[in-house]
Order: structure tokens, then sequence, then C-alpha cells
């Protein structure tokens, strides 16, 4: 972290009736900083240098180191979600703030490699943005070697070989940074001093410091074998998925035969596999206070009565299974409904046991977001509501391959971490991903796999209105570098969900077509959102099965298809700008995408009808979505989308 922000400190798995303190035991001279008395304390450096918090429990203490640096390094631009209230994301008593100030904890003893890293020195440099850096591990004779790649901000003037690379050792696993080696970009433990496992995080250093990497070297039993797991990668199965949500109350809502919900969806997956969808996002079916969308939850841990029960649910995730399909379960956690009994029962009732589970404004009314009147925002200082949403994580992590967290951005990042390392230490294919708007770099430290692409659906959304030209689709998904996102972290591509208006009511059929097969060539993972295949014009409508657009559900079929056969195009190939000309040309955008055996030119019209667009590559002209040729004089005729196969 910098100084002038603010981390959260709370104790793992609380016990609420446990006794907790934190206590400043090592700070930088320079530093007066001091703790509360409270078990969750936020943590406001004064002075740069490195910092080491005391947890004190019933049966022991535990550090934490936390490296702080001048203010001057302090993250700022794209992607660090800044929002005048820096280091409070979730924070209580903020409510009203619509972002993250990106509280960052750190385990760790903190040292640095060359001559730049700057314990207690001055930024150099221009602000240049922030680098980026990426972890690697191996075995080698009797050590484990940890290698450090750096990246410098996109924009900068800088080389990679410039940057400093500062590691941290986990503060838990016991190892003293006098046990371990660094030169330059490199860190070298001898295995003799692991005794489980060597967690290892480091951050790059220019102009700012980077989002932290981390791996773990891990003994394998008793015959000294280890292995090496980078701790921040997306499963690869969530990067090769099809995504679609399901709006759980309009989309089979057809259905007057079905005893229940979940029963009616159930009998729509045999449409779902045909379609070629592989992972289900349902909205929330928990018990809620009768809003449709279910946001609004009364039991966090009892599934919704106008949906059916906890088995009729586990049937549909069962038989989703069968059909090889994941099932990401929606997971709330900033707030409770008004509706919910423990805030009835603490509305302008301080002696009630749940008054201080909830954050309150000076007037009496709950704290709250955008003015939302039917929800109150816990208030996550509170060990009761940190313990009784880790008992319904737990829960619901049993019956579901993996979350999509609500408002992410609005819940402690401590909460976050938590909650990652606690699941993937039972599954590492557990599957995390964020809704954070706009996205946030650090939410991919030791929090999430997966992020909503917010900068690349708006600027759909731009393009599509005609207010942005088709190449600045580009510039968004080059943003994710300049947001400072590592080059492992992996996005969420979308053209409408439950909360937006439809994009084909918007833009119209054309843009939606050149939309909709950006989502499937661009580096990501595309989502549907129920009916969206169909032409469905309606944002939470029951879905107008009778009234399906053909040539619409006949081109994501196409698309859908072209994703499963050209791995070229999922999130594992490169993105390469090329040239390019149309008579059209804002409407108009053309892309290389290059995995290590095949590269593949992709063109995508916004506009309406057919134009023709030169290339300054050589291609065979059969187009791979139609499967037509669209050799044309001057290049090749583009109606939406086209594929084509480039010369080697």
């Amino acid at each position: 972290m910098a100084v002038g922000d603010a981390i959260q400190l709370a104790p793992r798995d609380p016990d609420p009736d446990a006794e907790y303190s934190w206590t400043i035991s090592d700070a930088p001279i320079d530093s007066d900083t001091s703790l509360g008395d409270d078990p969750v304390e936020h943590f406001v450096p004064d002075a740069p240098g490195r910092y080491v918090a005391t947890l004190t429990t019933p049966h022991d203490t535990f550090n934490q180191t936390i490296r702080v640096f001048p203010s001057s390094y302090q993250p700022t631009g794209e992607g660090t979600g800044a929002t005048g209230v820096s280091g409070y994301s979730g924070y209580s008593g903020y409510s009203g703030q619509s972002g993250s100030g990106r509280p960052q904890q750190r385990s760790g003893s903190g040292f640095a490699s060359g001559s730049g890293s700057g314990a207690l020195g001055e930024s150099q440099g221009e602000g240049e943005g922030r680098p980026r850096v990426r972890l690697d591990g191996d075995i080698v004779d009797d050590e484990a070697v940890i290698t450090a790649t750096p990246k410098p901000h996109p924009d900068s003037s800088r080389d990679a070989e410039e940057l400093d690379v500062e590691f941290l050792l986990d503060d838990r696993d016991g190892v003293e940074e006098s046990a371990v080696t660094i030169d330059g970009h490199e860190l070298r433990a001898p295995l003799d001093v692991i005794d489980d496992e060597l967690r290892v995080h480091a951050v790059a250093i220019g102009d700012s410091y980077s989002v932290a990497d981390a791996v773990s070297i891990d003994r394998l039993g008793d015959e000294g074998d280890f292995a090496v797991h980078r701790l921040y990668d997306p499963p690869q199965w969530g990067k090769e998925v099809t995504l679609y949500e399901i709006y759980v109350r309009g989309y089979a809502a057809d259905d007057d035969e079905a005893e229940t919900t979940f029963e009616a969806l159930e009998k729509r997956l045999d449409y779902m596999e045909d379609l070629g969808v592989d992972c289900l996002w349902l909205t929330p079916v928990l018990q809620h206070d009768g809003a449709p969308h279910g946001y609004n939850i009364t039991d966090f841990f009892s599934i919704a009565d106008d949906l059916g029960d906890r088995e009729d649910y586990e049937s549909f995730v069962d038989a989703a299974h069968e059909r090889g399909m994941s099932v990401l379960f929606d997971l709330v956690l900033n707030h409770s409904a008004r509706d919910h009994p423990y805030f009835e029962d603490a509305y302008q009732n301080p002696d009630s046991e749940y008054y201080d589970w909830y954050e309150w404004q000076d007037n009496g009314e709950p704290g709250t977001y955008f003015g939302w009147e039917f929800i109150a925002n816990f208030d996550f200082t509170n060990l009761e509501v940190r313990r009784h949403l880790l008992d319904a994580l737990d829960t619901w992590a049993e019956v579901a391959d993996g979350f999509r967290c609500d408002m992410a951005w609005a819940v402690p990042e401590s909460f976050w971490k938590e909650m990652r390392e606690r699941l993937k230490a039972i599954d590492p294919e557990f599957l995390l991903l964020d809704e954070t708007i706009p996205y946030i770099a650090d939410f991919h430290e030791g929090m999430f796999d997966i992020h909503f692409d917010t900068t690349t659906y708006f600027t759909l959304r731009q393009v599509g209105d005609g207010n942005q030209p088709a190449e600045a689709i580009l510039d968004a998904v080059e943003g994710r570098q300049r947001s400072a996102f590592p080059d492992h972290a992996a996005f969420m591509l979308y053209m409408e969900n439950h909360d937006e208006t439809r994009y084909i009511v918007d833009c119209g059929d054309a843009a939606t077509k050149a939309a909709a097969g950006a989502v499937f060539t661009l580096p990501g993972v595309p989502m549907l959102y129920g009916g969206q295949e169909l032409g469905q014009r309606g944002r939470r409508d029951h879905l107008a099965w009778d009234h399906v657009r053909e040539e619409i559900r006949d081109h994501y079929d196409q698309l859908i298809d072209l994703k499963q056969e050209y791995p070229a195009l999922s999130s594992n190939g490169d993105l390469q700008r090329i040239d390019y000309d149309a008579d059209n040309e804002d409407e108009v955008v053309a892309f290389g995408r290059e995995s290590d055996d095949d590269r593949y030119i992709v063109v995508l019209n916004f506009g309406e009808g057919e134009t023709v667009v030169g290339v300054d590559e050589t291609v065979d002209a059969t187009d791979l979505v139609s499967g037509e040729s669209r050799a044309a004089e001057e290049g090749l005729t583009v109606d939406s989308v086209a594929v084509f196969e480039a010369a080697d």
C-alpha cells in the first residue's frame, strides 16, 4: 500500500464471542500510527517503510507485515477505482461512494532488489503508470527458484530491466528472509527451510507499484517432493467456457406444467446444451423480499420459496453437470433486504442485538448506495456479520462451481481475500467472478479470477450508438494492460445483462450482430444474457420463446461454434492490430488473433449492409463464420462479422 491509503485488518474465521486485539509491534521510526481496541481495525500509515501489525487471539498471536510505499507511488489512473475516499473499499460509514479505493493487504516480510525500490525514497520519473509482474517457480536441485518477470506500463518509456522487484515472504509460513537469497529479479529458497508451504509475493516497482503476484512452493508428503502453484491464475476451465446468464424468474415462466421454477429451468437445459453454452450464471436464488430480481435477500441460508427448495436447486445443478455445464451462484454479501428479520429488529432500535450488524446514517436510516431504498448495508467491522456471511458462502459453495460476486467493490477486500483462500483450499478450481464497475486491477490480487470487462462493454455501446469509431474496441481491450491488470487476469465480455437494456433495442440489428462478433472473437470469456440469442427486447420480461428471430439465433449458433472450433479466438490467443481500410471506416474494425500454431483475421462491420474491407494481409477468403467466400475485387465483403485464416 502507499501512505494515504488504508487497509482493513480483520481476524480470519472469527469467533464472534472471542476477544481479539491489534497492535502495531514494529513501525518506521518516523511513524506515530497506532490502532484502536476493536477486533476489526482500519490501518492508516503515516510514513513509508515496513510495519508489523500483531493480532492477539485467545489462543495465539499472529503477525501481518505491511509494506508501505511513499504517497508519490500511490497508483492512479485507469483501473485504480479511486473515488476520493482512498483505500475504503466497503468501508462502513462511506455509503454513497460508488467505487473503491482499494485497501491492499499483504502478508509478508518485504525486501527489494535493485536501486530504485525506494523503501524510504521518492518516486522516479514522470508518472508513467503502474507496471505489471508475473512470478514463476521451479525446483532446481535443492532450491526453490522464484523468477519475477516485470513489465512496464504500456505508455512507459522504461525497459523491463529498469523495473525493480520487491519480494515478500508470507508471515504464516515461518521462513525468515535471512534464509533466502535475492539476485535481481530472482529469489532462491533452500527446500530444507520449507515446512509445508512457502508463499512468495512480489510487486514490480517503477513510478508506482504493481498488482502483486504470488506463487506457492508446496511440500508433497514425506518423500521430499515439491510442487509449484501460481496462486492467482484463473482455473483453466473458467477461461474456456461460454457463459450464459439466466434471469431465474423470467427465463422459463411460460412453463405452466412444471411444479417449481427449478423444474422448469431444468427442462430448458437441453435447449442450453444445444445452444452450446457450458457455464450458467443464475441470478440470486435465496429467500428475498419479493422483488423479482432477487438481490434483496431476507435469508442467506434458504432457497426462495417461489423457486422451489434446496433439493430442487440441487437437482437443477446435478442435471446441468450431467450435460457438462457448470453453475455460478450469485453471491450477494454487501447488504440484506430491509425486510430481513435482523434489520426489522434493528431499525430505530439501538438496543437490538442486530443493531451493530448494519451501517447507520446520522438521520437513523441505514447505509445504502445510490439511494436504493430496499436494502441496508452490512457493517463488516462486526464479527457476527463476517461469521454469518462466511457460513453462508460455505453453505452454497458446496452446491456450485463458482460465485458471481455482486457489488464486489462494496465489500472489504479483507473479506474477499479470506473468501478466496478459504474456498481455494477446498477446491482450487472454484471460480470467482467479480462485478466491479468500473473494474479495479487490485481485485486480481488474491481475490477474483475473472472480471466484468466494463470498459469493453461501455465501448461496445458507444460504437453501436455511433458515438465512437469501431476501432475504439481495440483501445478498450488494451485498456486492461493500461489499467495494470496482470497478463494472467481473465475478463468476461458482454453486451447486456439483467441490469442493462437490450443491445438490440438501443443499437439495432446490424450493430448487434457486429457486437456479438466482438464478444466471441476478442480475448475474454463470452457471456450471453438469456434471450439475447432470441432477439429478446425486454430486459427482465418473460422470454418470448414463441417469437424467436431465427436469423439472430442462427448468428449466435455460428459464433458459438466458431469459438469452440478455433482456440486462437479464445482468452489464450494474442490480439494484434493490423492495417485495414473501408469506405465506412468508423463503422469497421479489423484485427488479428494468433496462437502458437494459427493466425486469423477478424473483421467487424457495425454499419448497415455489406461493405468491402481491404486488409494488409494475405488470407484465405473463406469466411469461417458463414463458410462462404468473401472475395471481392478491392478486398473482402463483410456483412457484420467475418473471420479469415491468415496465410503462413
